[in-house]
């Protein structure tokens, strides 16, 4: 497992963890931290998920956190791969609460297959998170998803309203699932684009998470990190 470190200039006062989509590595995501509008001190930690071959893309091995079988939302139900991956995410989140930081002070985050992890790993977390950012994505095995975590966490979900591999439908039913299970706060956002991330969500995204660790500040002791 291949997970890299970036931290701010200053003592962070949380973390996100970050997973990529289908094919890229922890350097996508690397790219789009650099670009978010922070003022807050923020760790960043980057995994690469593990090499598999992708039954969509004619078994080429690459980086995937499940298997893909077919274009459907159907066919993004390998349920071995995804335990498999929720696994890896939740020893690293384990690692970040070891070295300091506290229960509600980690983000999961993620683009793509990657916010999808994101979702099912933090929905399932046994540990309080700071919140679930997940970009052009969905929740997989949402039919046996049950979820361990405080229907106040703050979650953020962002489309694109022309999106050819994750249909923004998918996104917006996934929305619909948290909602119904008493999910209160979340920040939904489309935008005119395909699968991608665009200014207008770095921004959007950069503003909530500033509001999302000012507030952890504002509700830990002085002495916490």
């Amino acid at each position: 497992m291949n997970v890299y470190v970036k931290e701010p200039q200053q003592k962070a006062h949380a973390c996100i963890i970050w997973m990529h989509g289908l094919g890229a590595d922890a350097q996508d995501m690397a790219g789009l931290a650099e670009q978010l509008p922070l003022n807050v001190a923020v760790r960043h930690v980057f995994i690469d998920a593990p090499t598999r071959p992708v039954t969509v893309n004619n078994h080429m091995v690459m980086r995937a956190w499940y298997d893909i079988v077919g274009a459907s939302l159907l066919d993004r139900q390998d349920r071995e791969g995804i335990m498999q991956s929720e696994a890896i995410i939740h020893q690293v989140l384990a690692s970040q609460l070891a070295d300091g930081f506290l229960p509600g002070q980690v983000f999961l985050a993620g683009f793509s297959q990657g916010g999808a992890m994101a979702l099912f790993a933090g929905l399932r977390a046994n540990t309080a998170l700071a919140g679930i950012i997940s970009l052009s994505a969905y929740l997989p095995l949402a039919s046996e998803c049950t979820s361990k975590l405080d229907s106040n966490t703050p979650i953020f979900i962002a489309s694109g309203l022309y999106d050819p591999v994750v249909s923004p439908v998918w996104t917006k039913l996934s929305a619909d699932w948290l909602r119904e299970h008493h999910f209160n706060n979340i920040t939904s956002a489309e935008y005119p684009m395909q699968h991608a991330i665009c200014v207008e969500e770095i921004q959007a995204l950069g503003q909530w998470i500033n509001t999302q660790v000012r507030a952890i500040d504002a509700r830990q002791p002085k002495e916490a990190r």
